[in-house]
């Protein structure tokens, strides 16, 4: 009997050290819009999200690479429709929140298609606004408010924000590359140096990629409009984003990736 107990034991130990290490897990999350993941991530529409292949970069038996990004959402949405509340609630100390938004915060505050628009620029400036899609009334702020809430919520829980201004779209003038110098990837910049938070100026920093490429070679990572990429395109950007993180040095990230 004592040699079964002991058995029992031994076992009962062994799996509370498991659920344990199972427990203590970091989280590397990924949130955005459709360029960072579009559609259900499966490339059924030939446009890929960059997210969708950040796990490849890492030892997911170290750390957790979860991509909750979702097309059609704005920074003002994401929250809503209550997907950042998801993450809040299971983030912890040592866990990393890379965000990107910007490409849908422009359009309008209430209209009946998707009443998702952002007041432009990072005042703290707000318009109370009845939401057709909801169907509430809603307090819509700025870009950069909810820019500042992600970044502050994620180091209230203890873990590392990394902002990224959004990825540049497909449009050229006299051989550059079209940037959004003087809006989103402006605001995403100046709120992470304000709140001291990591920054990969993507709206640049792919830009002048694509640049040094020309524009017919990049063309065809756009096979369906000017915004979304293919999934050679959307490695790219990935390869991008590791590139830059590791540049960032990124506290004790690097122990994750795969060498």
């Amino acid at each position: 009997m004592k040699k079964i107990l002991s058995i029992l034991f031994a076992a009962f130990l062994i799996a509370s050290s498991f659920s344990l290490l199972v427990k203590e897990k970091k989280a590397f999350y990924i949130i955005g819009d459709s360029t960072v993941r579009n559609g259900d991530g499966t490339g059924k529409s030939l446009q890929w999200g960059w997210g969708s292949f950040m796990s490849a970069y890492f030892d997911t038996s170290k750390i957790s690479v979860q991509n909750h990004a979702i097309g059609g959402r704005s920074s003002r949405t994401f929250i809503t429709d209550g997907r950042w509340e998801k993450i809040t609630s299971k983030l912890k100390k040592g866990d990393y929140v890379i965000m990107q938004f910007g490409h849908n915060d422009a359009g309008p505050l209430d209209d009946t298609a998707r009443a998702r628009g952002t007041i432009r620029g990072i005042g703290e400036d707000s318009v109370k606004t009845y939401n057709p899609i909801r169907k509430v009334n809603e307090t819509v702020y700025s870009f950069g408010w909810y820019m500042r809430k992600y970044i502050r919520e994620t180091r209230q829980a203890g873990a590392i924000p990394i902002v990224c201004s959004p990825i540049p779209r497909n449009d050229w003038k006299n051989g550059k590359v079209l940037r959004s110098t003087e809006s989103y990837a402006k605001w995403a910049k100046e709120v992470a140096i304000a709140e001291g938070a990591l920054f990969i100026d993507l709206n640049d920093i792919v830009a002048s990629k694509y640049e040094s490429m020309g524009a017919e070679a990049v063309k065809p990572f756009f096979p369906v409009d000017h915004t979304h990429t293919n999934l050679d395109g959307a490695k790219l950007n990935a390869s991008i984003v590791m590139e830059n993180l590791l540049q960032l040095d990124v506290p004790k990230l690097r122990k994750f990736i795969k060498k």
